[in-house]
């Protein structure tokens, strides 16, 4: 599976009542059932593709969702290690002329500092079941990475600074115009990337730091493509909104875990937990090189796992 993210630098409760005749309510203040458009051939034929990819995929014992086992033991060493190489360097980068490139040189620890507050959206030719499904395991994710990393983490219906958006092939138009008004400084060929999306692409995500600080996240935008089956959409949400949360890389090394191009493990894993535990300590600071970072990072792993130096 192939995700890549692009860091872009500059109501009263009254108890129960009954009504035998409910009054009728008036119609402007009835709710609006969003618009769901037709969708395509091509659409359809990207689902037929990725559901036989799903299965594939399943049938050869991959997209694991159970968190890691007896077979997946790791150290503190081994944990330390992972870390750096997931939080220092980007499988997808800004290069020259904002062409993506993979960066092989480590950078500096980026994260949020203020509160992150997941939006999540839909295009027009998303099925009406299938986005309420997701937004509850979006709005799931979020709470669960609150408690993990300690940090203000929310799905919210407006004001959104992470913007997670679901769409298919047919809705290549509302995504431009979003990214457009979202991140100003968004380049063409960035663009281009989320509009001609490769299929080996199987999501994306935007990381937009502020200005007075370059490390310091700000703004992130994840595409997920709505094509998916259930299991691959669900582990689109998973790696992209860690990865947006400052865990850009994947390892061939790091082991269970997702950011990992091997497609072992679908969802989060107990490993990747302890990397975003990491990621959020108070000992780290954005900024920090990994060679700053490397001696606490082998104490904090250490403290996560129970052992002493």
């Amino acid at each position: 599976m192939v995700a890549a993210l692009l860091a872009v630098t500059g109501c009263e409760d009254i108890g129960l009542q009954s009504s035998p005749v409910p009054k009728a309510r008036p119609a402007a203040l009835a709710p609006e059932t969003p618009e769901v458009t037709p969708r395509s051939v091509q659409s359809r034929d990207l689902e037929r593709y990725y559901l036989a990819v799903q299965n594939d995929l399943l049938a050869r014992g991959l997209l694991r969702t159970d968190g890691g086992g007896p077979d997946t033991q790791f150290s503190p060493d081994i944990l330390a290690r992972n870390f750096e190489t997931i939080a220092f360097f980007d499988e997808y980068s800004r290069g020259a002329g904002g062409q993506g490139q993979s960066r092989d040189v480590a950078g500096e620890l980026s994260r949020w500092s203020g509160p992150v507050r997941i939006g999540t959206e839909f295009g027009a030719s998303v099925p009406l079941d299938q986005r309420e499904k997701d937004a509850k395991n979006v709005a799931n994710y979020a709470a669960r990475l609150a408690r993990l990393t300690g940090h203000s983490i929310t799905p919210v219906a407006s004001n959104a600074n992470f913007h997670v958006f679901v769409a298919g092939e047919d809705d290549g138009e509302f995504i431009q115009r979003r990214l457009k008004q979202l991140i100003p400084r968004i380049s063409d060929a960035e663009l281009a990337l989320f509009r001609n999306l490769p299929r080996s692409f199987y999501c994306l995500v935007v990381a937009v730091s502020g200005s007075r600080n370059s490390r310091d996240y700000t703004r992130a935008v994840a595409l997920i493509r709505a094509e998916h089956p259930d299991l691959v959409r669900l582990s689109c949400i998973h790696e992209e909104i860690a990865q947006g949360l400052g865990l850009p890389n994947d390892s061939p090394e790091a082991r269970p875990s997702i950011f990992n191009d091997d497609d072992e493990f679908a969802l989060l894993t107990n490993h990747d937990e302890l990397l975003l535990k990491m990621l959020y300590d108070p000992r780290l600071t954005p900024g920090m090189t990994a060679a700053q970072a490397r001696p606490v990072t082998r104490i904090i792993a250490r403290d996560l796992m129970g052992q002493e130096l």
